[in-house]
């Protein structure tokens, strides 16, 4: 029986869908404006090794993860400006000049990274009508009210507030992640609504013009694509608080039924022993790894190497063992692919053993870095048949199945010519060919790069053009 830690309840709890094989997943995504960094990937990565792992057992997933392009503010709480608004304002752009930008790029990002796409990228922008339908009913249930055109979810009419976090309503203390102001019946009443004349994104709604809080977004988004309860949420674990603790209240708040039955939480991620911070020089996006000489699936190995709920250390060293582990992996599947062996066998259940155990080990809370020991020891014994000459076909049947299947867990194409090339890169190659037949070297040169930074290398050999996984 699989099982998840959830957060909700503190503790590993066997995982059934509330329709049987049918999953409802919601994500939180990217706020859209800046790109988003090697942090922002280790949740997004979660969240698709969940999707593909519970594909993989047969269930089918309706995934959805939300584009969030108002409403944000700088400092989580309910001050400060809107991060979207800050950008624009910086960038001398408009709102949603900036965020189409990023969301471009975040879909550019996650493509390099081999991740599959959701049902569903809502933009909170696109769905205000939902948010103001659910304040209306949080007005109308008692858990809301009006300051003037500002409406704030009263949390002292919510017992179960803190009940994911465990910030209650009396464990609070003023000023920790939450907005102080004297209007509020409390501190941490949060905004569903805020009225503000200057703020450069505006709708019209029954208490004045004005824009959606950034919590509020995640709870109508949710429930129009979901419905109002939900099998599975995730998030980095910042997430919990306030965010994910608002989202509980005012979704349970407008329907009374609970709102996500399991919450997975991703623990941060520290670069070479500290918080990241562009102040300190160790933020990185994908291109900047990229432009380092990685490639996008190394950097999607080591941040799935370590189980989501363990502090990942992210260093170069890392980044360097992530790649050869993949060089040994895709070694291996070359070896498999083309060995002849001579004699059938009889039937070998090491295989079906080993899937047996890595299936174990993805049903105790996705523990990757136990299920890729066992891949490793399969590997080993398989390459001691090989160079032992008892390899059969049987054998080299079984490891190439094996492979796929756990490739398409892992997200991951193993073996040097298994990927298939997009067809974006065809293009730029052919755009490359063309450079080079008519002796315009730079722009080639350039094409060359554009296809390393995309994770792609062309090698021009005696035997004509060779592309390969950077």
């Amino acid at each position: 029986m699989t099982q998840f830690f959830n957060s909700l309840s503190k503790k590993k709890q066997s995982f059934r869908p509330l329709k049987r094989g049918r999953v409802s997943m919601y994500n939180c995504g990217p706020t859209v404006y800046d790109y988003v960094h090697i942090g922002n990937m280790r949740s997004f990565l979660l969240a698709d090794l969940l999707r593909r792992y519970l594909e993989h057992k047969g269930l089918q997933v309706t995934q959805i993860m939300n584009i969030t392009d108002v409403g944000h503010m700088l400092h989580d709480a309910d001050v400060g400006e809107d991060k979207i608004e800050a950008a624009a304002k910086k960038e001398n752009k408009t709102p949603q000049e900036v965020a189409a930008f990023f969301t471009e790029a975040f879909f550019k990002d996650i493509d390099r990274l081999n991740v599959r796409r959701a049902g569903v990228y809502p933009k909170a922008s696109d769905h205000v009508n939902e948010m103001i339908a659910i304040i209306a009913k949080l007005l109308a249930n008692g858990h809301a009210y009006r300051v003037g055109n500002d409406v704030y979810f009263d949390v002292s009419s919510f017992p179960d507030y803190g009940k994911l976090s465990g910030n209650t309503v009396q464990g609070l203390n003023p000023g920790a992640r939450i907005d102080v102001r004297e209007e509020k019946k409390h501190p941490a009443d949060f905004a569903l609504w805020i009225h503000n004349p200057k703020h450069l994104m505006q709708w019209e709604s029954p208490w004045g013009p004005g824009y959606p809080g950034w919590h509020i977004e995640c709870s109508a988004m949710s429930m129009k694509y979901l419905g109002e309860t939900i099998d599975i949420h995730t998030g980095g674990e910042d997430n919990k608080f306030p965010h994910h603790e608002c989202e509980i209240a005012q979704s349970e708040g407008s329907t009374g039924q609970p709102f996500s039955r399991f919450w997975l939480h991703v623990t941060h991620l520290l670069v070479d022993g500290e918080k990241m911070a562009k102040s300190k020089g160790n933020f990185y996006r994908l291109d900047d790894l990229v432009k380092k000489g990685y490639a996008p699936r190394d950097v999607r190995y080591l941040l799935l190497s370590t189980h989501y709920r363990q502090q990942l250390n992210f260093t170069f060293h890392g980044l360097d063992s992530a790649k050869s582990a993949l060089a040994r992996l895709d070694a291996f599947v070359d070896a498999m692919n083309l060995a002849k062996p001579e004699e059938t066998g009889r039937r070998t259940t090491l295989a079906k053993k080993t899937l047996g155990i890595i299936d174990k080990k993805f049903d105790d809370d996705l523990n990757v870095a136990e299920a890729l020991a066992a891949l490793f020891e399969y590997v080993r014994a398989m390459n001691h048949k090989l160079t032992g000459k008892t390899l059969t076909e049987r054998d080299r049947e079984n490891a190439v199945r094996l492979m796929k299947e756990v490739g398409d867990i892992l997200g991951f194409n193993f073996g040097s010519g298994s990927e298939e090339v997009p067809a974006s890169v065809n293009a730029l190659i052919e755009k490359r060919d063309q450079a080079r037949a008519e002796k315009r070297f730079a722009e080639a040169d350039r094409l060359r790069d554009e296809l390393k930074n995309l994770g792609w290398v062309v090698e021009d050999t005696a035997d004509g053009r060779r592309i390969k996984r950077a």
